[in-house]
Formats: C-alpha cells, sequence, structure tokens
C-alpha cells in the first residue's frame, strides 16, 4: 500500500509569466512528489489575503523553512484538510500576513500533487473524487485593457469570448483561438497602424473604445460561429475598482466620469447592445447594493464577483443573501489554500451561483488551475487563450476531456 506521509518539503523564488518573483513549493511522500507554484494577480483585491509578508519573497521564504517546514513533515499530504489547517495554524492572521498566501496556496497545490501522485491517479479525481467529471467552458481574454494593458488600451479590462455549445474541450478551446485570430483582421481594419501588441495574458491592446473593441469580437465571433458551429458569447471584466476614485468611476481614455447610477445604466448598456453572456465586476469592490440592481435586470447572464468576494466565503455570504451575483470568481491565491477555496465554491452553490475557476494575469506554467476548475464542478475556466501559461491549463482541459471520455461532459451556463 502506498504511503502519502510527507516526509520532505521545500521552497524557492521562481518567475511569474510576467516576470515577477513567485513561491514554488516541493512537497515529498514516501512513494511520491508534488510540486507548485502561486500566480500572481495585477489587480489585487482589497479583502484578499496577504500575497507576500512584510519583507517580501525574503521574508516569505524564511517563514516557510521556519514555520511551514517544521510543522508539515509527518501529515498525510491526502488529508488536504489537514494540510491547509496547519497553515493556518502556523500563521495565526487569518489573512496569511505572517507566511503569505503564495507560501500558502503554493504549499497547499504542491500538497494535493503530491497525494494524487502518490495514489496515481489524476490530481482532479484526487481532489473532486469520482463525480468529478464536468469540463468547464472556456473564457478567453481577446481584447485587453484596463490595468493589463497599462492604461494603453479600453478603460475596461478584459473583452472575453467563451464557447457556449461545444462538443468538446478541444473543439472549445480551438473556437475562442480562432476568434482571437480573426480579430485581429478586424483590430488593423479600425486601426492600420496596430502592430499587434499584446498584454500580459496574450490578448490584443489596440487603442480603441470599449464599443469598438466588443464590436470587433462581436464580428470575429459571428464569422467563427457560421464556420465551425460553435455558438460563441461574448464577455466583459470591467474590474470597476480601478476605475473608482472614491466617488466616481473614472473613464480616463474616454475622458469621462460616471457615477454608481451611470455605471449601472452604462453596464446595462453593453449588457443588451452586444447581448453579454459574462459581466465581471461591474462595480468596484464594495457596492454589493449597485450588484443587487444589475443582477435583479439580468439573472439569465453570468453577473460575476471577483474584487467583490475575493474567493472569501463571508463574503459570498453577504452577496448570497442580497442576490448580488449570479456566479463567483474562484482564485485558490486570493484565499491561501485549496480547502478555503472548496468551502467558497460550497457558499456559492447554496445561493444558486455558477462557479468560474479562474488564472491571475501573473500566472506560472503549472496546470494546476485546469484539475482545481474540474475537481470543484465549475462551469468556467478563466485562464486565457495564447500564451504558454495559459495554453498549459488548456492543453490539460484537453487532455482530462480525453481521459473522461464518454463519461465526462461539457458544462452548460445557460438556465
Amino acid at each position: 500500500m502506498v504511503d502519502t506521509t510527507i516526509e520532505e518539503v521545500a521552497a524557492r523564488r521562481v518567475l511569474t509569466g510576467r516576470g515577477d518573483l513567485t513561491v514554488e513549493v516541493e512537497v515529498y511522500t514516501a512513494d511520491g512528489f508534488g510540486r507548485a507554484a502561486a500566480p500572481a494577480g495585477a489587480s489585487k483585491g482589497r479583502h484578499e489575503v496577504a500575497f507576500l509578508p512584510e519583507g517580501g519573497i525574503d521574508e516569505a521564504l524564511a517563514a516557510f523553512e521556519r514555520l511551514v517546514a517544521p510543522e508539515l513533515a509527518g501529515l498525510d499530504a491526502a488529508e488536504q484538510y489537514a494540510v491547509d489547517g496547519k497553515l493556518e495554524e502556523v500563521d495565526g492572521t487569518g489573512r496569511f500576513e505572517k507566511i503569505g498566501g503564495a507560501v500558502a496556496v503554493a504549499t497547499s497545490m504542491a500538497a494535493a500533487r503530491a497525494a494524487a501522485n502518490t495514489l496515481g491517479i489524476p490530481l482532479f479525481r484526487h481532489l473532486g473524487g469520482a463525480a468529478a467529471r464536468t469540463i468547464p467552458l472556456p473564457l478567453g481574454n481577446a481584447i485587453g485593457g484596463g490595468k493589463h494593458s497599462r492604461g494603453l488600451g479600453p478603460d475596461l479590462q478584459e473583452f472575453l469570448v467563451i464557447p457556449l455549445n461545444p462538443p468538446d474541450a478541444a473543439a472549445a478551446v480551438l473556437a475562442n483561438l480562432e476568434v482571437h485570430r480573426r480579430a485581429l483582421k478586424y483590430i488593423t481594419k479600425v486601426d492600420p497602424h496596430f502592430t499587434g501588441g499584446k498584454n500580459d495574458e496574450g490578448a490584443w491592446t489596440p487603442r480603441v473604445s470599449a464599443e469598438t473593441a466588443l464590436r470587433i469580437l462581436k464580428e470575429a465571433a459571428a464569422e467563427v460561429s457560421k464556420e465551425t458551429g460553435v455558438e460563441i458569447g461574448l464577455g466583459v471584466d470591467a474590474a470597476a475598482s480601478s476605475l473608482w476614485n472614491g466617488a466616481k468611476y473614472v473613464y480616463q481614455n474616454e475622458g469621462k466620469e460616471r457615477t454608481p447610477r451611470e455605471q449601472l445604466e452604462y453596464m446595462a448598456k453593453l449588457l443588451d447592445e452586444f447581448g453579454l453572456v459574462y459581466l465581471e465586476d461591474p462595480f468596484q469592490e464594495d457596492d454589493f447594493q449597485s450588484f443587487a440592481e444589475l443582477t435583479d435586470r439580468y439573472r439569465d447572464r453570468l453577473i460575476v464577483g471577483d474584487d467583490l468576494y475575493v474567493t472569501n466565503a463571508a463574503r459570498i455570504e453577504e452577496g448570497g443573501k442580497m442576490r448580488a451575483t449570479t456566479a463567483v470568481l474562484i482564485k485558490p491565491d486570493q484565499t491561501g489554500t485549496l480547502t478555503r477555496a472548496a468551502e467558497a465554491v460550497k457558499t456559492a452553490r447554496r445561493y444558486g451561483m455558477k462557479v468560474v475557476a479562474s488564472h491571475r494575469s501573473g500566472d506560472t506554467e503549472y496546470d494546476t488551475l485546469a484539475h482545481v476548475a474540474v475537481a470543484l464542478g465549475a462551469e468556467v475556466i478563466k485562464t486565457g487563450i495564447v500564451g504558454g501559461e495559459r495554453t498549459a491549463k488548456l492543453n490539460e482541459l484537453i487532455r482530462i476531456g480525453e481521459y473522461l471520455g464518454k463519461w465526462g461532459r461539457m458544462a452548460a451556463i445557460r438556465p
């Protein structure tokens, strides 16, 4: 019988796809091994756990050696709650201010991978059990703006595409890829001088308005849908907290300011005019009421909270009671452990929310998110379209689909 007892752990600094430093952790059991690294976001929600402790990456690694490593030896890697509980215990702050969320989530994921490797089963099967057989729909950033594009593109942060009726994971991934490719043709019609610049997530970064970006994607998506038979929906991540100055939403490139009420009507206009199926963070991170008002009008769409919730079960509970959103974004690094992320999903499900498992703008080459998304039963996986750290997850999603075979099924997001 295999032994999943943790015998040794190690941590080091490595790079994200954006070139920033992050933490990578290795966990060795008696009969297996797991490794994982923490992704990092450019636009972090105010209520996320601390990514690094005071003192930065050096202090994070020192805290790992001093506080984490001695306590993990002898634990059972297959008991995720025990590993994650120990991380919370040695930190003691609730927000991982002492060891850093990067250390916490990298350790949590590395332990899970070590257990799966030791047991000889896929990670999604170890985390989700036999019921984990739904393949999430890939949501990809095709045109970028906001902080992800250094303020050079549209004021809104992401213009997204999602296949709605793909027959399998491969068809879904390829449909998004083709829309991304076709979008360049339409961008150069609007701006012949566009040189093909991309942002951190591989999205095109033309200097166009939000409406122009959506018109471009609408044309490209219609063209691809007609050729492939895969219906493609449009989405927006407004990342409205990055526009909020405390009183109004400032659209610097547009030269406009919008009050909360004007922001609500503008978001409604985009939903109506472009038939958006997905809208993330249309309001700043503490405005539960505006989320609830918009959601009340569009309960048939994915109105999604990211900065609003930051994968925090208590905040999701608050949003659920107000019927603030129809979906929640899940980023394990926002909350620090896989156990906490699973608790956040459980809370969201209690209020009928759909789940979107998401990458970060500064992500890593690991494919862990694809497994976590399937394990959590997520309807959507938000993980870009192109770029090595994005395609690592997408390629793994295709492999998981093949592994599940006839037992797998594509998710659906329509009511």
